[in-house]
């Protein structure tokens, strides 16, 4: 259900029946909070959607290259970067987490944000881990399909998502776990996000 048709569809629809909510979609606070205070380099946004955080990384400073499988989504980031005056600032592709690779040991910061995995989870974290430079960060959010304190669905019910469990088994000894934990949810009433923050130190 949730494969590359789903989600151009979903974007085209939200887009065009929403395109100012869309606009006005902040980045994700939890992303600002951990990572704002890291010096800006060269960024990847695996999964970046619309780009509110490619655009809040470019904004302050950071190379990024943007991938989404959307181009829907793709357009609305590229269009919102040239009227902030950043668009030298990021490199839009179009391409599929499956498959898609990022260059090796390239990047600074990495960032994953609520993204279906397609396949085993163990190995996208891997493979996004595989493109941080020595020294650089792995961010990575996942919302849980269950709320563990209600037992109720949430939005990502039916998806597969990072979680801290297959995180940490993903991560081997090159990595400093800086946070790996269940927060709960700021955007919604109910829900956990498994949030990893990691600095690979080899």
């Amino acid at each position: 259900m949730y494969d590359r048709t789903f989600w151009e569809q979903l974007w085209e629809k939200t887009l065009r029946e929403h395109p100012d909510k869309v606009a006005q979609r902040p980045p994700n606070a939890q992303l600002i909070a951990e990572i704002g205070g890291l010096p800006p380099g060269r960024a990847l946004d695996a999964g970046c959607g619309h780009g509110a955080e490619s655009l809040w990384l470019a904004a302050h400073g950071w190379q990024v290259t943007a991938v989404d499988f959307s181009a829907a989504a793709l357009a609305h980031g590229r269009s919102t970067a040239e009227a902030m005056g950043i668009a030298a600032r990021i490199e839009w592709i179009e391409g599929d987490l499956a498959t898609w690779a990022a260059e090796p040991a390239h990047y600074d910061l990495v960032v994953s944000l609520y993204v279906h995995v397609a396949g085993s989870v163990e190995e996208m974290v891997q493979r996004m881990a595989s493109a941080v430079a020595p020294g650089g960060t792995l961010f990575m959010i996942g919302h849980r399909p269950v709320d563990p304190a209600t037992g109720a669905r949430t939005a990502a019910a039916g998806q597969v998502q990072v979680s801290v469990e297959e995180a940490r088994r993903a991560l081997d000894s090159s990595w400093e776990l800086v946070i790996a934990e269940e927060r709960p949810r700021t955007i919604a009433v109910s829900g956990v996000d498994a949030v990893i923050r990691a600095r690979r130190i080899a």
